[in-house]
């Protein structure tokens, strides 16, 4: 089997200066925008506060979010997350790939980053229009699975098995990001995304009678 391996930032092409102020830009909003909210709760922020915060204007804002609960469930993972499953190799079984990408996606948005990844996954159990917005974005997300799948398999990406696979990753994966949170952030989350992983690829476990 070929050697696994994920891309390192030298394998990736070179951001240009204006992507660069792009995502300066983007983070910025973000920072902003979970400081307000651990200081004063999420319905007390403001877009206008967000803008104040960042030291950009209420319309740039919006610009790069078109609303309050995009900021805070955007991230730049997904377009990483199909280059990663890509440079797979092509002869690793697709439960492998996905578990590996999984995995490399939970060390990088979750432990390289716990404290937002926590009030992120909170705010989807607290706040009705954060968990609605999060349902609203899966089907984004989902299409790009399925375009990952199709090219790894052959299959036809708008084929009822390919979009129910790639859906029931997506469903399965924000119910353990829904769990984590209801149950206080006490279990190792890599561990979870493993259970849910290990369910979707064999069914329910077998109870002992």
């Amino acid at each position: 089997m070929t050697a696994a391996r994920t891309s390192s930032p030298a394998d990736r092409p070179q951001l240009g200066l204006r992507e660069r102020k792009k995502i300066k830009t983007r983070e910025a909003i973000r920072t902003a925008t979970y400081a307000l909210i651990k200081e004063q709760g999420y319905d007390a922020t403001t877009i206008d506060q967000i803008a104040e915060r960042a030291e950009v204007s209420p319309s740039t804002v919006f610009r790069y979010f078109p609303t309050k609960e995009d900021i805070v469930l955007t991230d730049e993972y997904d377009p990483i997350l199909l280059e990663e499953l890509r440079s797979r190799p092509a002869d690793e079984p697709w439960t492998d790939s996905i578990r590996y990408v999984m995995r490399e996606a939970v060390r990088t948005g979750v432990e390289e980053d716990a404290e937002v990844a926590r009030l992120r996954t909170r705010l989807m159990v607290q706040v009705p229009a954060v968990r609605s917005r999060m349902m609203q974005s899966m089907s984004v997300t989902g299409r790009m699975l399925c375009t990952a799948i199709a090219e790894r398999t052959g299959s036809d990406p708008d084929s009822l098995e390919v979009r129910v696979y790639a859906m029931s990753l997506i469903g399965g994966l924000m119910e353990t990001s829904l769990y984590w949170a209801e149950n206080g952030h006490r279990d190792d989350f890599a561990s979870l995304v493993d259970r849910t992983l290990t369910v979707l690829a064999h069914g329910l476990p077998h109870e002992n009678r």
